[in-house]
């Protein structure tokens, strides 16, 4: 597929707006460390909440999309929509104390929340595995859809993708630093989605799929449509469904949908005015995130079943494509090959915009880690803040240098998403629970990251080939927990003056989490409301959309009402307390 010179025109405009407002706010973000990672503390809700739904944007989430679709059916995707229980916890309850406790870093709350080396030990080692180990794997399966997406587009080698996106989105990310990512998150994210449904328009009207009505009566997709898997097959279900819904969403550590709150979502919640920006901003992500962007891949994902029903025919339609990259995600980049001029000029630039905020967020995130956790604590303490961000720009390169090789060995977006939940299995309960049982430690923390490393290891590679995926992770996720829970009842407690401080900083207040339960549990239900009534009316079934409908807004309206009491607890504690 050749791109004409108006498409070029596009992408260019993308890329050139870009790099010029990275360039525009370089001398305010590089005046300190702050300025650089956070944006000067004083970001409004509605920047950060698009900015963190662009970032999760990323290039390699329709890829993702389509695979889960094409294997799964769209019930498969509720491997990642049960994760919208972690986000709506998030925002209602740990939002406003990730806010309250004011560090730079979520990596900073160990030394706040622990004492003695063990904690030091574990934000310094944090820092680095999650701002280099993870965070390159993550930007490696986003660049790994970028070389899908260029081989089938631009018909050029994996190499030179990496070389080329890598080094834009280095350029810009090194210079606009936190500020410049939230102001291009902004037009990025109106591209990307005017992209995706542009997309979703053209594969749902190709000749071969016929419109909306034509493709769901398709006997291609009969057996994908719907919303929950087969409850009378266990072999449905069980993986689908109950693991996802019941283990999944509490027990997982994934970047985004941390439980508890974390990485860069934690990054934009700490950058907010105050509390209710840091709340407004996650619920607006959340419902944007599943209520508002699946459907338009869906649609693709479900069209590219008719037009390219096997890989076979894949292979066979992208001849110029590496053999190992012709898997189930393939077939997202596939369909865009029959865009008319100008349409993909519009798409094309849609998913670079969306691979450099995924990047330059993944970026400057790692490189907060190690800049205000690693070097300026236990290097140079003394650096002053032009050196924290002259440091923090070479560790950009050096981060995306790294995702580069690593992108070079992975072959499709759901091997990617399944080795990071399989690292991060059994971790997630401990997030949740740190805030408030006094009891779990340092010792608790690094046990956590040691057991769910190596026992997701032993699994994944152990003599255990015959165990299904779901129930690696499962046992993945009772070893680990059992694990650190015997660390933390085994080892010293916290030092009670650190308890003190740190609770004295949070401000916790038991019927204000309680409250915030409330509203998360409500505010699920409501999103779920949405997505679902929205996939029923472009299935034409009006009726069950429009009781979805008066479903979401109960829902969201009592979200509504026990935010505000939650609110009225806050106010009155604080009146109390002078």
């Amino acid at each position: 597929m050749q791109l004409s010179f108006l498409d070029w025109s596009i992408v260019a405009a993308a890329l050139a707006t870009t790099l010029i407002i990275g360039f525009w706010v370089s001398k305010k973000a590089s005046a300190d460390s702050s300025t650089y990672f956070l944006a000067g503390r004083n970001m409004p809700w509605w920047l950060l909440g698009l900015s963190m739904v662009a970032t999760t944007f990323s290039a390699d989430t329709p890829n993702l999309v389509t695979d889960i679709v094409r294997s799964q059916g769209i019930a498969g995707n509720w491997v990642w929509w049960s994760m919208l229980l972690t986000g709506m916890l998030t925002t209602f309850v740990y939002a406003k104390i990730w806010r309250r406790l004011g560090v730079t870093t979520d990596v900073e709350f160990y030394e706040r929340r622990y004492s003695g080396r063990p904690a030091r030990f574990l934000r310094g080692f944090r820092a680095l595995y999650l701002g280099i180990f993870f965070n390159v794997m993550i930007m490696a399966s986003v660049t790994l859809a970028a070389i899908k997406i260029g081989t089938v587009l631009f018909s050029v080698s994996p190499q030179m993708i990496v070389i080329t996106a890598g080094l834009i989105t280095v350029i810009f990310s090194a210079a606009g630093g936190f500020l410049g990512v939230l102001i291009t998150d902004m037009l990025l994210f109106v591209l990307a989605m005017t992209g995706s449904i542009l997309a979703a328009y053209f594969a749902v009207n190709h000749p071969a799929v016929g419109g909306l009505d034509n493709l769901f009566a398709s006997a291609a997709v009969a057996d994908k449509l719907a919303f929950v898997p087969d409850l009378s097959d266990p072999d449905q279900y069980i993986p689908l469904l109950l693991v996802p819904l019941l283990v999944q969403w509490w027990s997982v550590w994934y970047p985004g949908s941390e439980p508890g709150g974390g990485g860069y979502v934690a990054q934009r919640m700490l950058a907010a005015k105050n509390e209710n920006h840091a709340v407004a901003a996650s619920a607006f992500f959340n419902l944007c995130h599943y209520a508002v962007r699946p459907w338009p891949w869906i649609l693709v994902a479900l069209s590219s079943l008719i037009v390219f029903p096997d890989l076979a025919s894949l292979a066979a339609a992208l001849p110029g494509v590496p053999a190992h990259l012709v898997q189930q995600d393939l077939a997202y980049s596939a369909m865009l090959t029959f865009l008319p001029h100008g349409v993909l000029g519009i798409v094309v630039a849609s998913l670079v915009s969306a691979y450099v905020s995924t990047i330059s967020t993944s970026l400057n995130w790692g490189a907060s880690y190690c800049v205000n956790d690693f070097y300026a604590r236990f290097i140079q303490p003394n650096a002053s803040g032009r050196q924290q961000v002259l440091v923090g720009r070479l560790v950009t390169v050096v981060l995306m240098v790294f995702a580069g090789v690593l992108a070079l060995m992975l072959e499709s977006a759901l091997q990617a998403f399944r080795l990071l939940l399989t690292v991060g299995a059994g971790t997630g309960l401990l997030f949740l629970l740190r805030w408030f049982w006094p009891r779990i430690n340092a010792w608790s923390e690094i046990a956590a990251m040691v057991f769910s490393f190596f026992v997701s290891l032993f699994f994944e590679f152990g003599p255990f080939e015959s165990l299904l995926a779901w129930q690696k992770l499962v046992l993945s996720v009772a070893v680990t927990t059992l694990g650190w829970v015997t660390v933390t009842l085994l080892t010293a407690p916290t030092d009670a003056a650190v308890l003190r401080r740190f609770d004295a900083d949070v401000a916790l207040q038991p019927a204000e989490i309680k409250q915030g339960a409330y509203a998360a549990l409500l505010s699920t239900l409501g999103i779920y409301g949405a997505l679902f009534a929205t996939g029923a009316a472009l299935m034409g079934n009006y009726a069950a959309a429009a009781g979805l409908v008066v479903a979401t807004a109960l829902a969201l309206y009592l979200t509504v009402y026990w935010f505000n009491r939650a609110a009225a607890v806050r106010t009155g504690a604080a009146v109390a307390a002078r």
